[in-house]
């Protein structure tokens, strides 16, 4: 998919804008300062997350309680996220994650004087879980799209992909330290040092160059924008198809600060560390995913369809491993789909964009896919409670196949995507293509399946 013909409005900067190769964006001053203090966060923030979940495992004993303090620090993003667009883009990005950042360093020190006192209590947790999702709110489209100004449109799925490596490293480094820290001193450190984090990407920000970034011009203030967005991402399929998908998989199927601490807890009958160590293979699978994304240049329909079902199909596989080394196993092709798949849906959603529309259909998109936490959150934690881990994985496991099979469905429908059988493959045929059609054209480019293999082997060719 390529992007809109107006998708850099702005002034040039006054540096090349080459990104080709897996870190070429790293070769940008500014993404260098950004990519480089995000990774510093991101592992204060994977810290505090591991420790919020076990903080709470270990006051209540229910995960329940972890997918009801889940459900509240993503509440902000359903009721007011839509809002969080129109606000990037009304206002320069850069004075708002600079704001954003400093919020939430100081409701990650907050949490640490609670913890750090002894008198932490449940509901406190909630509360600095439930603010912390209200500055996310403002923060995440201003922070996805904010990306597109420091390396332009060229650029943007190398970007997306390097941040989702460092998010990703981040989270490979963040439990492993987090379980140490825990053991060792305990959990309100873990909340300090990420209080302390947030330092980092506030002091990069302040350190680029403001004449290097491909200044997009803000939209003036006016009546009915928000209407304007929802209407402008009801009228193209090539958007609606991804956020749909995406609303699925992050509502049913990403809910695993749940899954692992029950798994880690009541079926592996593990610790702090056991938990720790399943969110690090996790997070080892998804750095692959995002590398090998950073070097792919195609971003397609077709992709995320199979990255969704291949997902889908990989965890309901681990929510029936009958021993702790063959679930441990495979948390690493479930990051690696995963991160394949959140990577591919936000490049497509970027780059279908105008730019002056863009922060409104990233915070669509974040809506549906942190929006629908509250409610995912809750009824999974209520699922493997009731029923057991097991059967509340299996159930995000089919969800995401199911998804992801109609909205091909629908597709081909639509004559988005065509299917081919050869009634006799051989060498040269293969028994399955998949054809992705462009507009107008009635061209395409294809995903096969070879004889024998089931439509979930299918590749990319």
């Amino acid at each position: 998919m390529s992007a809109p013909a107006d998708v850099d409005t702005g002034t040039g900067p006054s540096r090349p804008t080459e990104t080709a190769g897996t870190f070429g964006s790293l070769r940008i001053r500014n993404y260098r300062l950004f990519a480089t203090a995000a990774a510093i966060s991101n592992t204060g923030t994977w810290m505090a997350r591991i420790a919020q979940d076990w903080l709470v495992f270990s006051l209540t004993g229910s995960s329940f309680a972890v997918g009801v303090t889940t459900a509240l620090q993503f509440l902000p993003m359903l009721l007011f996220g839509l809002y969080g667009g129109v606000i990037a883009d009304r206002y320069p990005k850069r004075r708002i994650l600079l704001c954003t950042q400093a919020a939430l360093g100081l409701l990650g020190l907050a949490l640490a004087v609670l913890a750090l006192s002894g008198a932490v209590r449940v509901w406190q947790v909630y509360t600095v879980a439930f603010m912390v999702g209200a500055v996310i709110v403002v923060d995440n489209p201003t922070r996805q799209t904010f990306v597109v100004e420091m390396v332009g449109p060229a650029g943007v799925r190398n970007a997306v992909s390097l941040n989702s490596a460092s998010f990703q490293v981040s989270r490979l480094v963040g439990p492993a330290v987090a379980g140490i820290v825990i053991t060792t001193l305990s959990i309100g450190w873990a909340f300090l040092i990420n209080g302390l984090s947030f330092l980092a990407p506030f002091a990069g920000l302040l350190l680029m160059r403001t004449s290097e970034l491909h200044e997009v011009e803000p939209v003036p203030r006016g009546r009915g924008q928000l209407r304007e967005g929802l209407r402008y991402v009801a009228g193209k399929p090539e958007l609606v198809r991804p956020i749909v998908l995406v609303g699925f998989v992050g509502t049913f199927s990403l809910n695993f600060p749940i899954w692992l601490s029950a798994f880690a807890n009541k079926v592996f009958h593990g610790g702090a560390g056991t938990y720790g160590l399943l969110n690090s293979l996790m997070a080892v699978g998804a750095v692959v995913g995002a590398l090998l994304a950073a070097r792919h240049g195609r971003t397609q329909l077709r992709l995320l369809l199979i990255g969704a079902l291949l997902f889908g199909m990989i965890e309901v596989v681990a929510a029936l491993a009958p021993a702790f080394w063959f679930f441990a196993v495979l948390m690493v092709p479930v990051g690696a789909f995963g991160l394949a798949f959140n990577t591919t849906a936000n490049t497509i959603v970027q780059l279908a964009s105008d730019s002056g529309m863009r922060g409104r259909v990233m915070s669509l998109y974040m809506l549906v896919f942190l929006g629908g936490v509250p409610i995912g959150g809750p009824l999974t934690g209520w699922v493997t409670d009731a029923c057991g881990p097991r059967i509340g994985f299996l159930a995000g496991g089919l969800i995401a196949a199911g998804a992801s099979l109609g909205v091909g469905g629908t597709a081909i429908r639509m004559g988005r995507l065509r299917l081919r059988w050869n009634l006799r493959p051989g060498r040269g045929r293969t028994l399955l293509s998949v054809e992705l059609r462009d507009k107008g054209s009635g061209a395409g480019q294809s995903c096969t399946a070879a004889p024998g293999n089931s439509a979930g082997s299918a590749r990319a060719t």
